[in-house]
């Protein structure tokens, strides 16, 4: 690695540069080779899957694992629910959650850096903790077997509100009294000043939120218990609780169901690394 680099910058790296750059690849390729070793066997057939040792590239790819297993349940159905639960509670995300990290960042009160605090304790709190209240909430409200059971109660997120709220402490008071001084309203300052400025904080929340969304299995499971209403972690669970485990139907939807997870974050990459590094300054 080290001539390599010689070779093609003409300076000889620093012992420290290469230790790192070294560290960071060697995790890169821990992250990425399930992924790899997922999507490459999608394509055997059952008897490459079982055969010992394991091969990395199947031998006669085939698409027969895809073609069986999207027809083997009713994966439109459960396609169209993670899309509508994951796109609606992403934007309901990001509104509520931006909502009160302008609140607790622009606006000064009484004990507002007491609710912080205690907005932000409640990350410590475990999800199993609090299922049973908010379950019965829900039920009373007669969300039950409902998307709107999946999608409304986990749209506050302590760590969306302390994402957005770091960010935006750095945007400069100043554009916000002037516009005040213009005569701009509240809801027209936060919603074209603030906002557009908050762009790669929102990126990156928006992110968070389709990854939390779109692999959330134990409230689903839970809360959907309707096979119609389910989303498609619920239904890959319940397809691979068959007698016969079809593994190789399941890496193909498996790979189908990480797909659209891939594509936004490949989009949104640069909002996502300029949001965390600013807030992370902050």
């Amino acid at each position: 690695m080290t001539a390599a680099w010689t070779s093609i910058t003409g300076r000889t790296p620093a012992v420290g540069s290469v230790v790192r750059t070294g560290v960071l690849v060697f995790g890169a390729i821990v992250v990425v080779a399930p992924l790899i070793w997922a999507a490459l066997s999608s394509f055997k057939t059952p008897a490459e899957l079982a055969a010992q040792p394991p091969t990395l590239f199947p031998r006669h790819p085939t698409f027969d694992n895809y073609t069986t297993g999207l027809a083997a349940f009713d994966f439109p159905r459960y396609l169209a629910n993670s899309v509508i639960v994951t796109a609606a509670a992403t934007a309901l995300t990001l509104l509520v959650n931006s909502m009160a990290a302008y609140a607790l960042a622009k606006y000064n009160f009484r004990g507002r850096d007491l609710l912080f605090l205690i907005t932000l304790s409640t990350i410590m709190i475990p999800l199993q903790v609090i299922l049973l209240p908010v379950y019965q909430v829900v039920s009373s409200l007669g969300m039950t077997n409902s998307l709107l059971g999946l999608i409304i109660p986990p749209a506050a997120t302590p760590t969306g509100v302390f994402l957005l709220r770091q960010y935006m402490l750095t945007l400069p008071d100043e554009t916000i009294e002037a516009a005040r001084i213009d005569g701009a309203g509240e809801f027209t300052i936060f919603w074209r000043i603030v906002l557009p400025l908050c762009r790669p904080a929102l990126a990156v929340l928006a992110i968070f939120s389709v990854i939390w969304r779109w692999n959330d299995f134990l409230w689903p499971l839970i809360v959907a218990q309707d096979e119609s209403k389910q989303t498609l972690p619920v239904a890959i669970a319940r397809f691979s609780g068959q007698q016969a485990i079809p593994f190789d139907q399941i890496l193909a939807v498996s790979v189908v169901s990480i797909a659209p997870v891939i594509v936004i974050f490949l989009i949104l990459q640069r909002q996502i690394i300029s949001g965390l590094v600013r807030g992370a300054i902050r």
